[in-house]
């Protein structure tokens, strides 16, 4: 198989991520078909992909002229075998479960073309936890983006039994989406830059959960004595809280860390009233116009 193989995408769960990937894909003018198992959350999907198109216009990275034809490029399914057809390479982004992630890429090695590629996108797993599961592990590598409407850094990483052929393609095809592929020569959960962030959030959450200080003040640290404009908790409600929650959860309870149980209670309690972050207008913070965004959050005393 060749780069210029590849023609139709299939990305596999049709959240934050999966709206961002596919709609650069398609921007490049790749076939898209955005698969999830409930149709509402294809349509609500559908729906914020357009302004994404809107974003992607502002930036110039497609013109106005150009948004219908590459809307027209993504279709939209619950039905696997509709999914699967013709894909030529499979972008995945649902929960960070491993027990999942291998069900799913059981699923579509049944339904997909031999010569399909399979991608996750996972933020902290990597590919060896599931790759026998996938049925064809010479043709999975992980393929993880980060906010495509910030940065176009994406990490390509193999696991042991990875094939070069594989691998070759999958950092081809980063750089045709317009990314620029930061090459893992070994696996590493959070890879480059998440493996960083993620002690990151660690550190936050338990200065929050053992009651060091408050979440806005944690944040003002940051914020202040970095120049950023924006602080781990603020990070944690753009990634999404529930997101934050399964990768805290699952290595709480895999290392026996207790520290960690306690920290992933902390986020349970906002996944569990709904309290998503930004896609659900509260998190840590109130959408659309946080606290941390006003021009006085670290100046003055947070009470």
């Amino acid at each position: 198989m060749k780069i210029e193989d590849i023609k139709k995408v299939l990305i596999v769960g049709a959240g934050n991520m999966g709206q961002q990937i596919g709609t650069l894909c398609a921007i490049h003018g790749y076939e898209v078909v955005l698969y999830d198992i409930n149709q509402d959350i294809l349509e609500g999907a559908l729906e914020r992909v357009k302004k994404l198109f809107k974003f992607f216009v502002r930036s110039s990275k497609i013109t106005l002229e150009e948004v219908e034809e590459a809307i027209s490029r993504i279709k939209i399914t619950t039905n696997e075998q509709t999914a699967a057809a013709n894909a030529d390479i499979i972008s995945e982004s649902v929960p960070e479960d491993p027990d999942l992630k291998g069900k799913i890429f059981s699923l579509f090695n049944t339904l997909c073309p031999g010569h399909t590629i399979f991608t996750t996108n996972s933020s902290v797993l990597v590919p060896s936890m599931f790759a026998d599961r996938t049925g064809r592990p010479e043709k999975l590598a992980a393929l993880h983006f980060h906010d495509v409407r910030t940065t176009d850094i994406v990490d390509v990483m193999a696991h042991p039994g990875t094939s070069e052929e594989t691998f070759h393609i999958v950092c081809e095809f980063a750089i045709k989406i317009g990314q620029v592929p930061i090459v893992l020569t070994k696996e590493n959960s959070g890879y480059v830059f998440n493996f960083m962030l993620t002690a990151l959030f660690q550190s936050a959450q338990t200065l929050a959960v053992n009651k060091v200080t408050s979440i806005e003040e944690i944040d003002r640290a940051w914020m202040g004595v970095t120049h950023m404009s924006i602080g781990p908790f603020g990070i944690m409600d753009s990634i999404g809280i529930d997101t934050v929650w399964h990768v805290t959860d699952h290595w709480a309870n895999k290392l026996k860390d207790k520290q960690g149980k306690k920290n992933a209670l902390f986020l349970k309690e906002y996944v569990d009233k709904g309290q998503l972050g930004q896609k659900s207008k509260q998190g840590f913070y109130s959408y659309p116009n946080p606290t941390f965004q006003e021009s006085d959050f670290i100046g003055r005393a947070v009470k």
